[in-house]
């Protein structure tokens, strides 16, 4: 699932807080858990905290914490939460080109449609789900 490493993170570290929802989670220690650096914790589970998905607190026994329980929280919550996509945004065709506009503006349609797809699946499984073993 390493596919994009900002949704990565956070799909494990909220599979992790799954478990015990009201520990409360420094960056540090989600850092080194997932092998990254406390900047790139901070700043993924930030657009977390600013969806309302996660709380955080500051001081001595302060760190991060579920603001749900994990099985209210779908995984369309955390894709759109980071304001994931599925393909990066169509770059401006040259106008000049029939074939390249007419081209771009097809893909565009599909990879929309792909995308509301793939919401649509992702809100149908919670964190707490998706922590559960396959098979």
């Amino acid at each position: 699932m390493k596919r994009n490493s900002r949704l990565s993170l956070a799909l494990h570290t909220l599979g992790h807080m799954a478990g015990n929802p009201d520990r409360m989670r420094t960056s540090a220690e989600i850092a080194a858990h997932a092998g990254t650096n406390p900047v790139v914790v901070k700043r993924v589970l930030g657009r977390l905290r600013a969806a309302g998905l996660l709380v955080a607190e500051k001081g001595h026994a302060g760190g991060w914490r579920l603001a749900h329980a994990p099985e209210t929280i779908t995984l369309a919550d955390v894709y759109l939460a980071l304001d994931e996509r599925l393909a990066p945004e169509a770059e401006t065709a040259d106008p000049r080109c029939a074939v390249e506009h007419a081209l771009e503006h097809r893909m565009a349609a599909v990879m929309e449609d792909a995308e509301k797809a793939l919401v649509a699946r992702l809100a149908t499984m919670t964190i707490a789900e998706a922590r559960e073993p396959v098979g």
